[in-house]
């Protein structure tokens, strides 16, 4: 896992320089409007071995309500589920039970997650070598896929690309007064 730009924090990201081959990808999902005309300033660049997942999560309210990611490498599948309701009288809530659909993100795609799908459900990856592509994968059509399919997964390296509103700019001045 690498972190650029910062560690966002509620009082706010002491900002980091972006490297120059990161800041390019920044600018180009920024240019989308992906960002409500601000520009990107923090990416998470994630190595995902054959067979890793990360298990249903939301991103916070530290970031600007919309997430980017660049899939490079493998395939994989991106699940969707509802957050766990803290109703008494529902039946208990497993991942099973909450999942919603998948999309299906393909080498050198781009993913825009926003509003609702941001705001108000999970994001995760199965742990697994091998998707079947069902009828719950929403974007087959779109993604080149076919129903019934089965890939095999191999590594696959996401770009996290988003935007931190509050951000510290500060500059030390060592050994000065």
């Amino acid at each position: 896992l690498q972190n650029w730009g910062g560690s966002p924090h509620p009082r706010g990201m002491l900002a980091e320089t972006i490297p120059d081959w990161l800041q390019t990808y920044c600018e180009k999902i920024s240019s989308l409007g992906a960002f409500s005309g601000k520009t990107a300033n923090h990416v998470l660049v994630n190595e995902y071995k054959q067979g890793e997942g990360i298990m249903p999560h939301e991103d916070g309210p530290l970031y600007h309500p919309t997430v980017t990611t660049v899939s490079l490498g493998s395939h994989t599948l991106l699940d969707f589920y509802r957050p766990v309701s803290s109703l008494e009288d529902e039946a208990p809530q497993t991942e099973e039970n909450r999942f919603l659909f998948s999309l299906l993100l393909q080498p050198r795609s781009l993913l825009i997650l926003q509003d609702e799908m941001y705001l108000h459900l999970l994001h995760g990856i199965q742990s697994c070598s091998q998707d079947n592509l069902t009828d719950q994968v929403l974007n087959l059509s779109a993604a080149g896929a076919q129903l019934g399919e089965t890939l095999t997964r191999g590594t696959r390296v996401s770009l996290t690309i988003r935007h931190v509103p509050k951000v510290i700019k500060t500059k030390l001045m060592l050994g000065r007064k």
